[in-house]
């Protein structure tokens, strides 16, 4: 273990999910891990940050290594006080948000407080990972997750000079043992979307709230090159994400009508 680097460690589940303490042990095999996770879940918040409200910091425990934080904001928020505040003096050679508790394959990477911090993290040029399991439950197995965690950071870690930045990868695990799991395919977001449900219910005072739920719709089902289809086929998806959301196919074409 090279323990020369400096990796920060977040997520959206809060520093209570097991997930967060999946990251961790991926990240702790690279080098010295600084770990800031919301206190609550913040699952959903994308790319939201705090600022009406003051903002609260404490060191929840440091062992040889491992240092971690609780922070009262948003994934986003605990990424800008690493680089900004925390670690300003210090260069943070790597990134790791996660790992999720579910998909953040296809449309789900907009919405998602995970990948918002990886790619905040690629904001200050720092090489970033996003990583999430296929499975919502609290007491989720992350064996695979670690695994190949573990393997596509070692890739990165190890050729890092050739790594053009900015650069944030949304890395996908499907659910199963590390035996069952294919291998690992390269591969774009699928295009799809959800449709929103509210369901509808009164409170004991009459007044009316709602839960949302829906359904992810996959507009290309038949598509082979996408995360959707990896995951579906028991394949590990690596997806590189951008944040240029110019829709440059438009560009020419409304220029002959917005004159």
């Amino acid at each position: 273990m090279e323990n020369k680097r400096l990796i920060l460690v977040t997520n959206d589940d809060s520093i209570l999910s097991k997930g967060f303490t999946a990251a961790i042990e991926v990240a702790r095999h690279f080098g010295e891990v600084v770990a800031i996770a919301p206190e609550t879940v913040q699952s959903g918040m994308s790319q939201a940050i705090t600022m009406y409200s003051p903002l609260f910091l404490r060191k929840v425990r440091e062992e040889a290594g491992v240092t971690v934080y609780g922070f009262t904001g948003t994934p986003v928020d605990c990424v800008k006080m690493a680089f900004d505040h925390l670690l300003r003096d210090r260069k943070i050679d790597l990134v790791i948000s996660g790992i999720n508790h579910g998909s953040n394959a296809a449309v789900n990477v907009l919405y998602s407080g995970t990948m918002g911090a990886a790619i905040e993290g690629s904001f200050y040029g720092c090489p970033s990972v996003g990583l999430s399991l296929t499975d919502h439950g609290e007491d989720a197995d992350f064996e695979a997750s670690i695994l190949w965690g573990k393997r596509i950071i070692a890739d990165l870690v190890h050729r890092i000079d050739e790594i053009e930045l900015p650069l944030c990868l949304n890395v996908n695990v499907p659910v199963g043992r590390p035996e069952q799991i294919r291998g690992m395919r390269l591969c774009r977001q699928n295009k799809g979307y959800w449709r929103e449900e509210f369901f509808h219910h009164e409170d004991p005072r009459g007044r009316d709230y709602y839960w949302l739920t829906g359904e992810f719709i996959n507009r290309e089902p038949e598509a082979e090159d996408t995360d959707e289809r990896a995951l579906a086929e028991m394949y590990v998806s690596v997806v590189p994400v951008q944040v240029d959301l110019t829709d440059y196919g438009q560009l020419e074409k409304l220029g002959n009508i917005l004159k």
